[in-house]
């Protein structure tokens, strides 16, 4: 018999699929774990986002596809994690389309669980997701990846930049770059943790910016920054960074920087070759890259609905000739796109 501490404990997990039948076979499978309590709903993604919203839910299993739509359950998944962010998501996948798989990481879905993986595998992926890791396969996360360095870079722009900031907001960002926490950024400059925090919401309303990665991102690609990855560390080739700087900047949270050295480990370029440690920052990247993902579509949903059609469209043609445009390294050897020449309106 269940006592009230271990019932509390227990992981509350919503399953949806595009049929009854699935839904309790999926259900079902889950019910095995002891650890795990089931409740399902079948099918349409209005009825699922209610459930969702009206219940305590840690985990939601939600197949790609329901009865109302193809990718009902992934567009489902996004519009319960704008009112309930802390709700978990797994997306079951019919295909490995790449768009498919993007498009579940970008609703902010933590793992991806193929339909062809076995069922008995499945409650071993609630349980990772609900720790807090992501469950994907190397196929998946190649994907995620490819799609990141394919992005561009995101940046200040000079002309708008840093100097919208006053000196003492310079004063927190360099702070921040040099991976100091709030305490001891207000240690520094003798203000309270209150002040600090009100400060970095100024420079992210100012910078438009959503979090402290990235903010951090931003002053790395910025040429006036004072970034400590710009001193000498023996690479004098300047046609890609250093270990020494690609180290800080990872260590900062930089997914690229990140990427990169992963990739020096995996090849022994600029440092001896680990495999071990490459695969330790690759996974590492792989959570950087989901949380931006997140923070990146979350900030995408909230400018497209104070623009119109024709805004959107306009944004998106610029965006795609700004791509266009070749690659210039940054003084620390991160790639940086130019300059892009098109202004949206104010």
């Amino acid at each position: 018999m269940q006592t009230g501490r271990s019932q509390e404990q227990r992981i509350r997990v919503l399953v949806a699929d595009g049929t009854r039948i699935h839904t309790e076979l999926l259900a079902s499978a889950l019910r095995c774990n002891p650890a795990l309590e089931v409740f399902s709903h079948v099918s349409d993604s209005a009825g699922l986002i209610e459930t969702a919203l009206n219940n305590r839910v840690d985990i939601a299993v939600i197949a790609s596809r329901l009865a109302d739509e193809p990718l009902g359950g992934v567009e489902a998944l996004r519009k319960i994690r704008l009112v309930r962010p802390k709700i978990r998501g797994i997306i079951l996948l019919d295909s490995s389309k790449p768009e498919i798989i993007l498009g579940a990481f970008r609703a902010g879905a933590k793992g991806l669980f193929s339909r062809d993986a076995s069922l008995e595998t499945l409650p071993e992926c609630v349980r990772k997701v609900h720790a807090g890791e992501v469950w994907a396969n190397p196929e998946q996360v190649v994907i995620a990846l490819e799609a990141l360095t394919a992005s561009p870079t995101l940046r200040i722009g000079d002309s708008n930049g840093l100097s919208l900031l006053s000196k003492r907001e310079l004063d927190v960002v360099f702070s921040l770059a040099e991976g100091l926490s709030n305490r001891e950024i207000a240690a520094r400059l003798g203000l309270s943790q209150h002040t600090i925090k009100n400060y970095l919401f100024k420079v992210f309303d100012k910078l438009g910016v959503s979090s402290r990665i990235e903010l951090l991102f931003l002053t790395l690609n910025h040429p006036v920054a004072k970034n400590p990855l710009d001193q000498p560390d023996g690479n004098t080739s300047g046609k890609g960074p250093s270990f020494a700087s690609s180290r800080t900047a990872a260590e900062q949270g930089m997914p690229i920087a990140q990427m990169s050295l992963a990739t020096m480990y995996g090849e022994g370029r600029g440092a001896k070759k680990d495999p071990q440690a490459a695969y330790m920052w690759y996974l590492i990247c792989e959570k950087s890259v989901l949380e931006m993902q997140n923070s990146i579509s979350t900030g995408k949903r909230k400018m497209a609905g104070l623009l119109t059609t024709d805004e959107i469209l306009e944004a998106q043609k610029l965006a795609s000739d700004h791509n266009k445009k070749p690659v210039q390294p940054t003084s620390a050897g991160f790639p940086r796109h130019a300059t892009a020449t098109g202004q949206l309106k104010s």
